[in-house]
């Protein structure tokens, strides 16, 4: 669906847009790298689910610093494959799609590992933090994904996805989880709301009313 200009915000670029592209040089190179040793970009993306996977169990274990050095080797294949199907030239509509997907399923996932951490110290506020951090970060991606399904564009705000997961690999690599949960569950709500002020705006804008 086309998205006629004037109905969209101006919304400056997030800080995942400025750094895709500060690290083209760098990611460049090792996208293609891959795809010459043969590895598709989706099977990438799924060495990444599995990461996730890793960390959680380390997270629900207690095994904080292990599991934010996971994440920290493991993150940054979420940016590779997308680098390596833009250089073979066939960035296919599934492949987006997959990795839209997985990408909420690595946070969920992660997200419970941390449900199960508080549960067995019986924390029942962290437990409740954890809930709003995880419905937070749906609703950031589900905001955008629906806002553009109807011709509008929601991006950016407080905390996107590159955002949380910076918060959250420091806060598990500095030993510090409560924080980084709390900071998620305020501020991926926070830019949630940012999200349907941007479509609510440019909805007035388009109907005349603005």
């Amino acid at each position: 669906m086309h998205v006629d200009e004037s109905s969209v915000s101006n919304v400056p670029p997030s800080i995942t847009d400025q750094l895709r592209v500060i690290f083209k040089k760098i990611l460049d190179p090792i996208g293609a790298f891959l795809n010459r040793l043969g590895i598709s970009p989706n099977a990438l993306t799924l060495i990444g689910l599995a990461g996730s996977v890793v960390a959680a169990f380390f997270i629900a274990s207690s095994k904080i610093l292990l599991s934010g050095i996971v994440l920290l080797l493991t993150a940054p294949l979420d940016a590779l494959d997308g680098t390596m199907a833009r250089l073979r030239g066939e960035p296919t509509k599934f492949g987006g799609f997959l990795d839209s997907v997985v990408d909420r399923y690595s946070e969920l996932i992660v997200f419970s590992g941390f449900l199960y951490y508080f549960l067995a110290q019986e924390d029942a506020l962290m437990v409740g933090l954890v809930f709003a951090a995880a419905a937070g970060s749906v609703l950031v991606s589900y905001t955008r994904a629906r806002a553009e399904g109807l011709g509008f564009e929601a991006k950016g705000g407080i905390l996107t996805r590159l955002e949380r997961y910076i918060v959250i690999i420091l806060s598990l690599l500095l030993g510090f989880p409560k924080i980084g949960i709390v900071i998620i569950a305020i501020f991926a709500n926070l830019t949630a709301l940012q999200r349907i002020l941007q479509v609510h705006r440019q909805a007035c804008k388009r109907e005349g009313k603005g």
